[in-house]
């Protein structure tokens, strides 16, 4: 894996990312304003979230230490999460957006729901070390992620990488999964290559998934069934840390 010329050489980079302040903003919108001010119990801003680290459960969500705990990465406009937070009740998840917008988006949605059992917060997931203690998480999803894929220069910024992925498994906690999907069939390619460096067993993957024997189980956003009514086929991995 060290040739120059291997076309996934990115995928073992490792950086540091700055987050920036919510209320340090000259000119925060309204979105920005409502994430500080407006939803203290299901929306934290970057510097609140990282006051649970390793206490999730019993500090934001007040259940036991055995309870589930579930992660979302990239939330959208929260259509995924809101009913995910609808159906699992019994399930306390976190959700992570960067943008002001689609994060009180994802919070507005989950609200109606009528449910409690969530919080969406402000961070850069890539420096998911910072917000969760090892074994403190259950099962991950990552869905659509931002290809990078615009030049070849931009794929060091994917999020799903070599050293992402041994970082996530310390994180969760043994017989747990992670779900990852994209549109963008070289992304699928990368994180197969990704996973033969990791710990993680591949459990079930399909360049097609709404053909596929998991399409019935499979909840699709506004958006998804949009794309693949233009044939814009779904690829899908789930992969666990095993027992």
């Amino acid at each position: 894996m060290e040739n120059a010329e291997n076309p996934f050489d990115y995928i073992f980079n490792v950086r540091n990312y700055v987050v920036s302040k919510t209320r340090k903003l000259p000119y925060p919108n309204d979105y920005a304003v409502a994430l500080l001010n407006d939803y203290e119990k299901n929306a934290f801003d970057e510097e609140k979230v990282l006051e649970f680290k390793g206490q999730w459960r019993e500090k934001r969500f007040k259940e036991g230490v055995d309870s589930p705990l579930d992660l979302e990465i990239g939330t959208g406009n929260g259509f995924h999460l809101a009913h995910f937070v609808e159906t699992n009740p019994e399930r306390a998840i976190v959700g992570l957006e960067l943008k002001y917008k689609p994060l009180i988006q994802t919070v507005r949605r989950c609200l109606d729901t009528g449910n409690d059992n969530f919080v969406v917060a402000r961070y850069d997931a890539r420096m998911i070390q910072d917000l969760f203690a090892e074994g403190e998480l259950n099962n991950v999803y990552i869905h659509f992620p931002d290809p990078w894929a615009k030049k070849d220069t931009t794929l060091k910024h994917r999020l799903v990488q070599v050293n992402f992925l041994n970082t996530l498994y310390k994180l969760q906690k043994p017989g747990s999964f992670v779900d990852f999907k994209t549109d963008h069939f070289d992304y699928y390619l990368c994180v197969q290559e990704c996973l033969k460096h990791t710990p993680y067993k591949v459990i079930r993957e399909t360049t097609n998934l709404h053909q596929s024997e998991w399409a019935d189980e499979n909840f699709q956003t506004h958006f998804e069934k949009l794309w693949t009514s233009k044939g814009i086929k779904s690829n899908y991995i789930r992969f666990i840390k095993e027992s």
